[in-house]
This record gives structure tokens, C-alpha cells and sequence, in this order.
């Protein structure tokens, strides 16, 4: 049965956060005099001699009307990288705790574990890029902490089968860590409507895709309130600068320019896959349900090269589990599409 209590590294569960200047008064003020800032401003700007919101509340509070989740149940991070880190903090023992990732996947869950000295458990996805539900039941062992699921899928493209992600809510007593980085440009729903309903669920999204805001790096955790509250416990006090938020707040006001970017690039994402189909040098396009695509190509890594020499970079991810002979191509704008396409037409004519 899952117990987030039991999960809980006992470090963290007693550790007394870092208590700013602004935790330290309720209500509002109009002088300042508790932070040791600089009162005359800065070169650039007198708006950032200040320090920034530590709470992110009013990014939570849009980030609340947009998702339809309670500002309680979500974190601001410096890019989910920072999540990652802070949930091997939170429920990862050091040298102890082992976690599950299924290759081929986003690297920094194994990055990050090591890191942490955290164990990690390899479950290789199947031929059709899905969880193998079998092999998993196998590796899972009494020190399992964790797993990241990533849908769709990076590198991959695909979205996980929903039934099996539930039957693994449903059945393992650890954290479920769900990364819908991708998320926005699926045809599957999100897993944030099913929040409420499972404990050991935690939801990772971004500003860095859909909203086209990767420059600024900040993602978003969404979980039950325990989880949420020991990720603030956590966190370096000002994570998020102020003219990140900034920008963040401006940004989240956008809701329709991001849905109309959204249904461009989808469009955008299907030319591209029939015109690479048509080139002699592709062998396979995987179908994507992100902003990229994996292509299975003749001379994988000639051809990136190839493309390199052109000044079009692409990612080999040909030496990856399951991705021999394969590039991940990004969509670009129209232009950059067809500049791809010129220039592997080259490559397959030489």
C-alpha cells in the first residue's frame, strides 16, 4: 500500500527550510528593509534589485486557471531538470534507493540518479516503443523508489498506453513520475485530470515546448499537496528570478497564440514526415505525437554529418537502444523544413 511517509528520505522529513526575508511577515508593504538589497536600483534596471517572489504565487495562480489545478498541488522549477533533482532529494537514499527508467528515454533521470548515487533499474521498452509490463515486474525490487515515464516519449515520439501507466499507479507503492513534456502536442489527454486520484502520481510539464519559452527554463511539477509541500521544503529559496517570472506571466496571458502555434506545428510536423518519406535515403518515420520525429535513415551518422556540413543540425540517436540508424529531427518553420529536405537530397544523390 502507498505511504508517502515511508518514502520520504528521514533527512528531509526533518529539515528546516531556508526561511527568506519575505516568509517572515504577512500582508503587504511598501518599504522594504529585510533582505540587505540594494535600495538605489542596478545598472540596467531599478525593477531587479529586488529579490523575487520565492512562492511564484501568481504563476502558480495562472498556471492554476489554465491547467484547472489548485495552485496547492503545483511546483515552479528552474526546467523540470530541477524537479528531477529535488524528487531524487526528497525520496532517494543515497547509495541505497534504486529507481526504474525505460530506455530509450529522457537522459537526465540517469544523469540525475547519478548524481544522487541513486541506483538505477533499465526496463527497455518493447519493439512498438510501449512499457513491458512483464520484464518490469521482474526488476522491481523492495528498494524501488521510483519511475519516470515519459509520454510521449523522448526520443521516441509515441505516447505510452495509458492502461498500463494506470495499472502501474494502481499497483506500485513508490513514486510515478509522469513526463508530459510533450503533452500539448498529442491527441492523448493529460494525466492532470486523474491527479486527485492517485497519491503516488507526480505530473512534470513545461514552458520550453509548446509555449516556446525553453530560453527562460522553468517547468512545472503537479502533485498531491504533501508531495508539492516537501518540494518547497526543499528548493533553493529564490529558484525562479524575477524577470523569468516576468516573462512567465506575460507568456501564460497568450493562451490562444501558444493553441494556434500548437495546431501550426502539428501541421507543420505532418508535411515534414511525408516529405521525408518520399527521400530514398529514409527507411522509416515513427509516428510522433511531440514536435519531433524519429527517422530511421540509410547512413544514419554519415548523414548527420552531412547535414552538419550544411549548417542543419539535427540528433543522432543511432548508437540509443531501440534507435539504430535513427536521427531525431526537430520541427522547424516552413523554411527550415524544406531546407532539411534540400539538403538529404543532396546527401542521397551523392
Amino acid at each position: 500500500m502507498f505511504n508517502l511517509e515511508n518514502l520520504v528520505r528521514p533527512n528531509i522529513k526533518s529539515l528546516v527550510p531556508y526561511s527568506t526575508a519575505r516568509d517572515e511577515f504577512k500582508g503587504s508593504a511598501r518599504i522594504f528593509m529585510d533582505a540587505n538589497e540594494n535600495a538605489l536600483g542596478s545598472p540596467s534596471t531599478q525593477w531587479y534589485n529586488r529579490y523575487p517572489d520565492p512562492h511564484h504565487t501568481r504563476i502558480k495562480q495562472k498556471i492554476s486557471a489554465i491547467k484547472n489545478v489548485p495552485a496547492s498541488n503545483i511546483f515552479i522549477g528552474n526546467g523540470s531538470d530541477e524537479v528531477i533533482d529535488l524528487l531524487y532529494r526528497v525520496f532517494c537514499e543515497p547509495g541505497k534507493d534504486e529507481v526504474v527508467i525505460f530506455p530509450p528515454t529522457y537522459g537526465m533521470y540517469e544523469v540525475s540518479a547519478r548524481v544522487n548515487d541513486v541506483h538505477v533499474i533499465k526496463v527497455p521498452l518493447m519493439a512498438d516503443f510501449q512499457l513491458d509490463l512483464r520484464r518490469l515486474e521482474q526488476a522491481i525490487t523492495r528498494i524501488t523508489k521510483m519511475m519516470w515515464i515519459c509520454s510521449p516519449n523522448n526520443p521516441t515520439g509515441n505516447t505510452i498506453d495509458r492502461v498500463d501507466i494506470e495499472m502501474l499507479l494502481n499497483n506500485f507503492d513508490g513514486i510515478v513520475v509522469m513526463d508530459e513534456a510533450y503533452i500539448n502536442f498529442s491527441r492523448q489527454r493529460s494525466f492532470l485530470s486523474e491527479l486527485s486520484e492517485y497519491p503516488n502520481l507526480v505530473i512534470m510539464q513545461t514552458l520550453s515546448k509548446a509555449w516556446g519559452l525553453a530560453g527562460i527554463r522553468l517547468g512545472m511539477a503537479f502533485a498531491s499537496q504533501p508531495i508539492i509541500e516537501y518540494l518547497n521544503k526543499t528548493k533553493p529559496p529564490y529558484n525562479i528570478s524575477q524577470p523569468v517570472q516576468d516573462i512567465a506571466l506575460k507568456a501564460l496571458e497568450e493562451v490562444g497564440q501558444v493553441n494556434e502555434m500548437i495546431v501550426e506545428l502539428v501541421k507543420y510536423r505532418m508535411e515534414l514526415e511525408q516529405s521525408l518519406l518520399a527521400l530514398s535515403c529514409v527507411e522509416h518515420v515513427y509516428p510522433s505525437d511531440a514536435n519531433f520525429l524519429l527517422v530511421k535513415c540509410r547512413q544514419a551518422h554519415q548523414l548527420y554529418v552531412h547535414l552538419v556540413d550544411n549548417g542543419i543540425v539535427v540528433r543522432d540517436r543511432s548508437k540509443v537502444i531501440l534507435c539504430n540508424d535513427c536521427l531525431r529531427i526537430t520541427v522547424g518553420t516552413q523554411n527550415e523544413n524544406q531546407a532539411l529536405i534540400s539538403a538529404m537530397n543532396t546527401f542521397q544523390s551523392q
